[in-house]
C-alpha cells in the first residue's frame, strides 16, 4: 500500500438502507455510475451487506454499502436484517430509500440513526411514477430509471458528510522539528511494507515539514546519538515501549502509535480513565481483547500472547481472555472487567465509538493497547504528558 492511498478506515462510509424492492441497489448503481449491486424485480436479492471502495464526487475516497432490506422475512431473512442493522456500526451517513410515504420499518431506522447521531437522507425513489412531498432539507426525489434527482443525491450526501481535520501530530510538532519514529522489523512485521499507523504518522510529519528519522528500537541509541540535538518526539511501537523508554531522555516527549491512533479515533480521557481498571484485576477476571483486523498469528503475536502474559504478570493472577478480531465484536460486553482494544486503524471512526460506546452503556472500562502497555511499564503519565501540552 502507498503512502498516500486512502485507506478504507478513512473514508467515509455511506450506507443505503431500505425495504425490498424499493429500488435501493438501482440507486447505488445511479449514484456510482457502476453496476456494483444486483438488480432484480426479485425480492431480497441483497443478503449480506456489499461493501465497495471508491472515488465518489464531490466527497472524493468513500465506502459505498448496499445493504439487504429491512423487511426480509423467514428465519435467512431475519439474519440478513441483524446483518443490515449491524451496518449502523459502521456507517458515516445513512441514505433510506424508500419508494412512497415511510413505512414502519423505516421510522424504525429514522429512530435508530437519530439514536445514534447518524446523519441521514430521506431518498424518494421512483419519482417517474410519482412524487413524494419534500418536507426537510434531507429529503430528495430521485429516479434510478431516469437518473432524475441523482446529482442532486450526490450534492445532498457531500453537504453531509463530515470533513475530517483531526490531527495525528501535526498539532504537536512544527515545520523543522525532528520527529523519531521507532518501527521494529519483526517475524510479525508485514513484509515489505510500515503498517497502517506507521504509515499515517509518518505522512502527517512529512505534510508538517519536520524532519522524520525512522529507526528500528536495535539503532534507536546510535540514531539519538547522532543528532545534534534532542528530537521533539519520539513515537515507537507498543510493545517495545519499555526498552524505549529506558533509551528516550526523561526530557524528551514519548509516545507510541496506538496511542496516537486512540487521539485520533476517540480521544484519549476514556481510555485513560479505563486504565485504572487494571489495578482491579483478580484472579479469574474476564478481559476481552478485541482486533480491528484479521491477520495470521505469530507465536509471539501481541494480542494473544504478549499481552495478556503482561496482563497477568501486572494483575498477579490468572486471568480469563477472550478475544475478536476484524468486524466481530459482541452487543454484551457486561461479563468483562476490562475490554483492551487494538489502535483501530482498520475501522472508521464510526465504528470504535459504536465499541466504545456498547462498553460504556455496560458499564465496562475500554481502553487500547498503548495505553495498557505503557501502564505496565509504568510509563503512562510519560506516554501522555505530550498531549497536556
Amino acid at each position: 500500500m502507498s503512502l498516500n492511498a486512502s485507506p478504507s478506515a478513512e473514508r467515509t462510509h455511506i450506507a443505503f438502507f431500505g425495504r425490498r424492492n424499493v429500488g435501493k441497489s438501482s440507486v447505488i448503481n445511479a449514484v456510482t455510475g457502476q453496476s456494483l449491486s444486483i438488480v432484480s424485480a426479485e425480492k431480497g436479492t441483497t443478503t449480506d451487506p456489499v461493501k465497495k471502495a471508491m472515488e465518489l464526487l464531490p466527497l472524493g475516497p468513500v465506502v459505498i454499502i448496499d445493504t439487504a432490506g429491512i423487511d426480509d422475512e423467514g428465519a435467512l431473512g431475519e439474519k440478513r436484517v441483524k446483518k443490515s442493522l449491524e451496518t449502523l456500526n459502521i456507517t458515516d451517513i445513512a441514505v433510506l430509500v424508500t419508494d412512497g410515504e415511510p413505512s414502519e420499518y423505516d421510522e424504525k431506522l429514522v429512530e435508530e440513526f437519530k439514536k445514534r447521531n447518524i446523519p441521514y437522507i430521506l431518498c424518494y425513489n421512483k419519482s417517474d411514477l410519482k412524487r413524494a412531498e419534500v418536507k426537510d432539507k434531507n429529503e430528495i426525489n430521485v429516479s434510478a430509471k431516469t437518473g432524475e434527482g441523482i446529482n442532486g443525491l450526490k450534492e445532498l450526501i457531500g453537504r453531509f458528510a463530515v470533513k475530517k481535520d483531526k490531527p495525528l501530530v501535526s498539532d504537536l510538532i512544527s515545520a523543522g522539528d525532528t520527529v523519531v519514529l521507532v518501527t521494529p522489523i519483526d517475524s510479525a512485521a508485514p513484509k515489505g511494507r510500515l503498517i497502517l499507523p506507521q504509515q499515517m504518522v509518518l505522512r502527517d510529519v512529512l505534510d508538517s515539514h519536520a524532519v522524520s528519522l525512522v529507526v528500528q528500537d536495535d539503532e534507536l541509541e546510535t540514531a539519538l546519538s547522532r543528532l545534534s540535538s534532542p528530537p521533539r518526539l519520539v513515537i515507537c511501537d507498543s510493545q517495545v515501549f519499555s526498552k524505549v523508554a529506558k533509551i528516550v531522555p526523561e526530557n524528551v516527549p514519548l509516545t507510541s502509535f496506538s496511542i496516537v491512533m486512540l487521539r485520533y479515533k476517540l480521544g484519549i480521557e476514556t481510555a485513560f480513565k479505563a486504565s485504572e481498571a487494571l489495578d482491579l484485576l483478580k484472579a479469574g477476571d474476564k478481559v476481552l481483547i478485541s482486533e480491528g483486523c484479521t491477520h495470521h498469528r505469530q507465536c509471539d503475536d501481541i494480542g494473544t500472547v504478549k499481552l495478556p502474559g503482561w496482563l497477568e504478570n501486572f494483575a498477579g493472577a490468572k486471568l480469563d481472555f477472550s478475544f475478536t478480531s476484524g468486524g466481530e465484536f459482541p452487543e454484551d460486553v457486561s461479563k468483562y472487567k476490562l475490554v483492551v482494544h487494538c489502535g483501530g486503524c482498520m475501522l472508521n471512526d464510526a465504528a470504535m465509538r459504536a465499541r466504545s460506546e456498547i462498553c460504556s452503556t455496560q458499564g465496562v472500562p475500554f481502553t487500547n493497547y498503548g495505553v495498557v502497555i505503557s501502564k505496565i511499564h509504568g510509563i503512562l503519565e510519560r506516554a501522555l504528558k505530550i498531549f497536556e501540552e
